[in-house]
């Protein structure tokens, strides 16, 4: 049986992945009347807020302890006790004390955008192998335009995934001014490893957001957010047009696993070794928000 293993760089070693929902997931994904339910139903919208109702009714605050305890979260991170949540899903998009995700401080750093577990690249239209070997990652699709693939084909690219376990709120990787989101429809299939090594494609049909950041330093930077099953929505915190700094929330996802993604524009990052690394053998990197995704490309 298949398991989704990751290099967690904080504590230096590598782990597998507890999976939540693991048995629908494989069900779904896997079993032939599970993909038949998986296009029938589980992949659209309606599933979801199905779900996402479940999650905001009050009696499904009951989960959150049992879920800290059984999953090995630290309480001592989150802003709120356990007590003042609402609903689970209240939980799910808390905040933590600031304390809990230091922003790296160096000049010339960009950063996690989101807890998780990240793949890194160096050019975006070149990659072939993501979770499995032979699949190749469509640019124009994802962006849903063709002029800016051209643009952005040559550039770094970076993929965190946050699965149900994760801090759900996600963050600029650089100081800039950013634009309206854009947003793309589409259908809500699952983004964790299970689903993505069948169908790498599910990236770039899912629904989506996108966020264009002007910086100093960096050009623009690419921003998205990527729906997924049970996502119940995605949510915007942030003001458009107003300067942010570096680490700034930019939003959270509501119930459900999901992935951002960052893009810059050619030669002007370079990724941290043990990103590049470990996404060259299809290994994601486990690393916080705030700690150190790349440097400024040296002009």
């Amino acid at each position: 049986m298949e398991s989704i293993r990751y290099y967690n760089r904080h504590r230096e070693e590598y782990e597998i992945e507890e999976i939540y929902g693991e048995s629908f997931l494989r069900w779904i994904y896997g079993h032939p009347i599970g993909k038949l339910a998986l296009h029938a139903l589980v992949k659209r919208a309606c599933f979801s807020r199905w779900y996402g109702m479940r999650m905001n009714a009050a009696k499904s605050s009951q989960r959150v302890a049992p879920f800290v305890e059984k999953y090995g979260l630290n309480a001592d991170e989150f802003r709120d006790p356990l007590s003042a949540f609402r609903s689970f899903n209240e939980f799910f998009y808390r905040r933590l004390k600031p304390e809990a995700r230091p922003i790296d401080a160096a000049n010339h750093s960009v950063v996690f955008p989101a807890d998780g577990r990240h793949l890194g690249f160096e050019r975006a239209s070149q990659i072939r192998s993501v979770f499995v070997k032979g699949q190749s990652f469509d640019l124009e699709k994802l962006l849903g335009d063709a002029q800016l693939a051209a643009k952005y084909a040559d550039g770094s690219l970076v993929l965190s995934r946050l699965c149900p376990l994760d801090y759900h709120r996600f963050h600029f990787p650089a100081a800039g001014i950013p634009s309206q989101t854009r947003l793309i429809s589409g259908p809500l299939f699952s983004v964790n490893p299970l689903a993505l090594r069948r169908n790498l494609a599910y990236l770039w049909t899912n629904q989506r957001a996108i966020t264009l950041l002007e910086t100093e330093t960096l050009g623009t930077v690419v921003l998205l957010e990527i729906g997924a099953t049970c996502v119940g929505s995605i949510q915007q915190t942030y003001a458009a047009g107003k300067l942010v700094r570096k680490g700034d929330e930019k939003g959270y996802f509501a119930f459900g696993g999901s992935s951002t993604i960052v893009i810059f524009e050619p030669n002007r990052v370079v990724l941290d070794e043990d990103l590049l690394s470990h996404s060259q053998v299809q290994t994601e990197l486990y690393a916080l928000q705030g700690s150190h995704m790349g440097k400024m490309f040296p002009r």
